[in-house]
């Protein structure tokens, strides 16, 4: 979803295809035989295989909206993204296939989540967005975990006492680039 909209958002058009993780087509894993997704090949026949990679890449190409244009907060937004992708999408897991995971009843995993909405909320009293008023990568890299975590209970998420980040969340989520990156594509089959 990440690196979807920053390519939006770079105006790259690129042949996006739905993959089926059962069923993942023998040219998929020719070009990335991990078997994950995203994948991007890109022109030169470089293959981007993280969606933090083409989120980097895209925006290189160009930024229109500004999303990695300040430098100042470079370190900080590694920072927060290294933070959402380690210990919180460890915890997202954990509390989504808290059944994969029957050492701890969910909402012990839920809780360890909740480390990082706090650190999210904190930083939203201040500013509209993540770590200024101007949208960064950032937020974009983080928008779609919070999603997912806001989805696994959505009941709990409505009450929770995140009403800065909810905002956040909701805002993303009534925006015209999260519209443009969700519509379905088809099935990629061999």
């Amino acid at each position: 979803m990440r690196a979807r909209m920053a390519l939006h958002v770079a105006g790259i058009a690129v042949d996006t295809r739905e993959i089926s993780l059962k069923a993942k087509p023998a040219h998929m894993l020719q070009v990335s035989p991990k078997g994950t997704v995203p994948v991007l090949v890109l022109p030169n026949g470089a293959v981007l295989e993280q969606s933090l990679d083409i989120m980097h890449w895209a925006l290189a190409q160009h930024d229109p909206e500004g999303w990695a244009a300040d430098a100042q907060l470079s370190t900080a937004a590694a920072d927060l993204v290294a933070r959402n992708d380690g210990e919180f999408k460890r915890a997202l897991d954990q509390y989504k296939y808290a059944i994969r995971f029957p050492e701890q009843p969910p909402e012990v995993y839920r809780q360890a989540g909740e480390q990082f909405l706090q650190t999210l909320e904190q930083a939203l009293q201040d500013h509209d967005y993540l770590l200024s008023d101007q949208v960064s990568y950032a937020d974009v890299a983080i928008f779609p975990f919070i999603r997912q975590f806001s989805m696994v209970d959505a009941a709990w998420f409505a009450q929770a006492a995140y009403p800065k980040l909810k905002a956040w969340l909701q805002g993303w989520l009534d925006s015209a680039c999260f519209a443009a990156i969700m519509q379905k594509y088809p099935l990629c089959v061999d």
